[in-house]
């Protein structure tokens, strides 16, 4: 079984109320079609299927680790050093998050 080395990156223990979207996304206008957080600094960013890929792109140029899913009924973290899903049950809350801006 594979585990994430990286636990100690985890500096939040709570989600935000709310976010305004991918951050990257809402500058350059682009839809997005899923949200993660930064679980060390709090950047969102969008998922892997999402055109700009921005949550893997901060990852890879803050080297800050784990992100963690904030769609609805989603719990689940991803170590994209370790390329591992996990659990982190020491983040509690939930987030509301706006619906992805139509392409235009």
């Amino acid at each position: 079984m594979l585990l994430c080395s990286h636990t100690s990156h985890i500096k939040l223990d709570h989600l935000p109320e709310s976010v305004e979207g991918c951050e990257e996304c809402l500058t350059s206008g682009q839809p997005w079609v899923h949200l993660r957080l930064c679980l060390e600094c709090g950047h969102v960013g969008c998922c892997d299927d999402s055109p700009g890929r921005h949550a893997e792109a901060h990852a890879a140029s803050t080297g800050h680790p784990i992100a963690r899913s904030i769609e609805p009924d989603e719990e689940w973290s991803w170590c994209y050093i370790d390329s591992v899903g996990m659990l982190t049950p020491e983040v509690t809350g939930c987030t509301h998050i706006p619906p992805s801006p139509l392409p235009g």
